[in-house]
């Protein structure tokens, strides 16, 4: 019997023993093994690549693993590298702040890969509606697994410091909360598919004149409070996969290779878990961006490869940040579905995805004004003088990284056409010949990389404007309408003349237009079809009402003509404040707009060894500081054309029984908004907080946006109340001597509005006591 448990034991050591070789020599697999385990199996060589992405844009190849990592979806902006031997898939990196953006066609292939184009950013944060741009994130996101990506490169989320930026299409607001808001919403859409999101540019890329060189100059409190805010709101509520380093230096140093920024601040005071990569081409030092805490290089460089493996192997570069760095990657590749054997099947519900395009540019598009109840157009009118070459060739998005492959797009003369109203032929002819003839020249598209542009703005209004015989038309129409358009985009800011400000041959359309059809008793409507603010101060009085219809998505013809016709209510508010002069914007004084600047094309070292810095081009002072948009024009009313936060209806709104209750740490706020009117509507409250004025050492603007509410679509007389909630922490400061959040304790003004402009209810209420909260780093 011993000698049987003897051989028995011998037996099964023996079996261990092969089961522990077996296990020794066989490789590691991703996804099997702990993710630290991959990494010990991993070479030098084979981190370093990882770290290193590829595809589109490439300064050279990044061959060195296989041939697979330049496999992208076509038109797809890169991918990380794979490692073959570990099975470490390549995923997909797609660009997309206004819906994915990948190629229609493929070799190969007789299918077409259309996307569905969502309206701007700047449109879907005026909808003030975070559940619809949940919907528009839950779409984009299910176009990117189903099309075989796994990470898009969106939401863009800079503050609009100016508003000649000529990326503002791309971002959000003047506002670091509903920058922060909107966007939470928007990464929180996409990622329910299981997808990731890249949150960008982090931070303080506020103009694209040398953008890859400039150095941005800015006080600690006024980065806090303004331009990281909202990074930090959308990290702490939507949990983004990643997050995008800009191009620019931060006070000297390049923001991916700013470790107080990347670690100090974004990991360990914001709990950021994600992973960091920079923008294409992004940051100069490898060793610095390494150790930064910017994870991945993309679209990367075999040099960058070797240089990272020689710094290693010299130790100037400690492998411990490899590592750390690699790690970060492997997790985001982890939750991918490329990771997870997901299957795409190249199908995603365009029809559906579209109808929710249409929603977010209704619910986005602002009434600026309407006198004498122009709008919505009365039900006698019947036949309309369509002015405007962007009436018949609609702006549907920005230009560069923002645009995107759509199938078709709705113009304005068609969605008025297919709402039963007649068209002068007489204008609307000439306009559409006119544009068939450059359809015709450009294949017979539109150009989807000038956002459906397919020529200038202001030279078709000068060729075709002396064949309209204005008191004729006025004789022949009910009314007018005319569209004003303006495209927008990557690389390139915009100028002062002939974009913010009309052209002469748009000044005098307007003027022109207005006197013939007033002196027959008949309205027009201005439609503005543009992607960032222009001057209105000079010619708002001229027409009867003007629509903000943005550049809305593909579906934006007939969704203006809804909003026109009365189909659907408007309920857009203003994410920007329209200043009466350009020059009212204090950030005018520190930002590009003069020609000299915009057609630089100088390369230079932006460190202070050189004395011949120019400035707003090879450095860029904040000195405005905290005042930016409504913080600054509430100083100064008299200086606002349109205020932040307007917006008209065709019905009214009461505000009514405000509450304000503290409770532990925080106030629960609630208003009852009640349709006034005779229309269905919807209506977004806006709660503004004047802080006390006791701590001289934190000056505050005079109120600032806590947070906001919007009802539901609300029949005449129907009530509802908003419930919202402030933290302590919310209503902090950021005070530089004690490198701190603040809340000072005193007596707070609680403000429910309509706008900036329009305090409708206040409610008073007392904080007890001042509340700290240390900061774990410093951009200085």
């Amino acid at each position: 019997m011993k000698r049987l448990c003897y051989l028995r034991n011998v037996a099964m050591l023996l079996f261990a023993t092969l089961m522990l070789s077996s296990c020794c020599w066989k490789k590691p697999v991703f996804g099997k093994v702990a993710i630290d385990k991959i990494i010990e199996s991993m070479t030098l060589k084979e981190k370093a690549a990882l770290l290193v992405g590829t595809g589109a844009y490439n300064g050279d190849s990044i061959d060195i693993i296989i041939s697979e990592a330049r496999n992208l979806i076509p038109g797809c902006a890169g991918t990380t590298c794979p490692i073959p031997r570990l099975s470490i898939p390549a995923i997909q990196l797609p660009d997309g702040p206004a819906g994915l953006r990948i190629n229609p066609l493929r070799e190969g292939s007789e299918s077409t890969y259309y996307c569905t184009a969502f309206p701007i950013a700047s449109m879907l944060a005026s909808t003030w509606n975070t559940e619809l741009v949940i919907e528009a994130g839950k779409a984009i996101g299910n176009e990117v697994k189903k099309y075989g990506a796994d990470v898009i490169l969106a939401p863009a989320m800079n503050i609009h410091r100016n508003p000649l930026c000529g990326r503002n299409f791309e971002y959000y607001s003047e506002d670091p909360f509903v920058t922060g808001k909107i966007s939470a919403a928007m990464v929180n859409g996409i990622q329910q598919n299981g997808v990731g999101a890249t949150i960008k540019h982090f931070a303080l890329n506020n103009q694209e004149t040398n953008r890859y060189n400039s150095n941005s100059i800015v006080s600690e409190r006024t980065a806090r409070e303004i331009y990281l805010k909202g990074f930090e709101i959308a990290i702490k509520e939507s949990s983004p996969w990643a997050i995008m380093t800009s191009y620019n230096k931060i006070n000297g140093v390049f923001a991916a290779e700013n470790s107080n920024l990347l670690d100090s601040i974004l990991r360990s005071e914001w709990g950021f878990e994600g992973m960091v990569m920079t923008d294409w081409g992004g940051g100069s030092d490898v060793v610095a961006m390494m150790s930064a805490g910017n994870d991945l290089l993309m679209p990367g460089t075999m040099k960058q490869i070797e240089s990272i493996m020689e710094a290693v192997n010299n130790n100037s570069l400690n492998i411990s940040y490899i590592d750390r760095n690699v790690k970060r990657i492997l997790q985001l590749i982890e939750k991918t579905p490329k990771h997870s054997g997901y299957i795409h099947n190249n199908d995603p519900n365009l029809v559906a995805h579209s109808q929710i395009s249409k929603n977010c540019a209704i619910e986005g598009m602002v009434l600026l004004k309407n006198s004498k109840q122009t709008l919505p157009i009365s039900g006698k009118t019947k036949r309309i003088a369509l002015y405007g070459v962007n009436s018949y060739n609609l702006l549907v998005i920005g230009t560069g990284s923002g645009s995107v492959n759509y199938r078709t797009s709705s113009n304005l003369d068609e969605g008025l056409t297919k709402a039963g109203y007649i068209l002068d032929p007489s204008i609307s002819t000439p306009y559409i010949n006119y544009t068939t003839q450059l359809r015709a020249k450009n294949g017979g598209k539109h150009d989807r990389m000038m956002g459906g542009a397919i020529d200038s703005h202001i030279m078709p209004e000068s060729l075709l404007r002396p064949m309209f015989k204005l008191k004729a038309d006025a004789i022949a129409n009910d009314l007018a309408i005319v569209t004003i358009g303006r495209s927008c985009g990557e690389f390139r800011d915009r100028t002062y003349s002939n974009d913010y400000l009309l052209s002469a041959t748009e000044n005098s359309m307007i003027l022109d237009i207005c006197e013939a059809f007033h002196s027959k008793g008949k309205r027009v409507i201005v439609v503005l079809n543009i992607g960032a603010p222009i001057e209105t101060t000079t010619w708002k009085d001229r027409p009867d009402a003007i629509l903000l219809a943005g550049l809305p998505g593909q579906e934006g013809g007939e969704a203006i003509t809804d909003i026109l016709s009365g189909k659907v209510n408007p309920s857009g508010k203003l994410v920007d404040t329209y200043p009466v002069s350009y020059f009212d914007t204090p950030s005018s004084k520190n930002f590009p707009h003069e020609p000299r600047l915009l057609s630089a094309t100088r390369v230079i070292d932006t460190n202070n060894s050189d004395k011949n810095l120019i400035a707003n081009y090879d450095f860029t002072r904040f000195e405005e500081e905290l005042n930016i948009g409504y913080r600054y024009f509430d100083q100064y009313p008299d200086k606002i054309s349109f205020p932040f936060g307007f917006g008209l209806s065709y019905t009214t709104f009461e505000y009514e029984e405000p509450k304000v209750k503290y409770d532990r740490g925080s106030l629960a706020i609630s208003i009852k908004v009640t349709n006034s009117g005779n229309v269905a509507g919807k209506e977004a409250v806006q709660i503004y907080v004047e802080a006390p004025t006791g701590n001289k050492d934190l000056p505050k603007p005079i109120k600032e946006l806590k947070t906001f509410g919007k009802t539901s679509l609300l029949e005449p007389g129907e009530s509802q109340v908003l419930e919202m909630t402030v933290s302590e922490y919310d209503l902090a400061s950021f005070s530089e001597n004690l490198n701190s959040w603040v809340t000072s304790s005193g007596e707070y003004k609680i403000c429910f509005a309509s706008s900036s402009q329009h305090i409708r209810q206040s409610v008073a209420v007392n904080l007890p006591e001042t509340k700290l909260y240390p900061s774990f780093g410093s951009l200085q």
